[in-house]
């Protein structure tokens, strides 16, 4: 692919610098519209201090761990019964898992 041509800028010296844009153009766009007296700088400024979180409360590590122990003893209570396993015990198990995981992100 062949490299572009340099357009010339109207009114230009014949020995040019290379230069595309007219010398004192366009004002740059981080202070456009400000005055030095607004006081506003182009840099950012994080939001006041963050809202402090509470711990979670104790009763949420015990239902983690309860609701993950549960699922694991139905998934398996499932297999060891003497008629053939049910799909809907399975799903029921891993319920009380996937709640037992939504409750974990609780935790703090």
């Amino acid at each position: 692919m062949a490299k572009p041509t340099k357009r010339k800028v109207p009114g230009g010296s014949p020995a040019s610098t290379g230069r595309v844009t007219p010398k004192g153009g366009a004002v740059p766009r981080a202070s456009a519209g400000r005055t030095a007296s607004s006081g506003a700088s182009g840099r950012y400024t994080a939001p006041g201090s963050p809202v402090k979180v509470k711990p979670s409360g104790r009763w949420v590590p015990y239902t983690v761990f309860t609701l993950l122990g549960l699922g694991l003893l139905t998934i398996i209570g499932n297999y060891l019964r003497d008629d053939a396993a049910s799909n809907w015990v399975i799903f029921l198990g891993l319920g009380f898992i996937l709640s037992g995981i939504m409750v974990a992100t609780q935790w703090r």
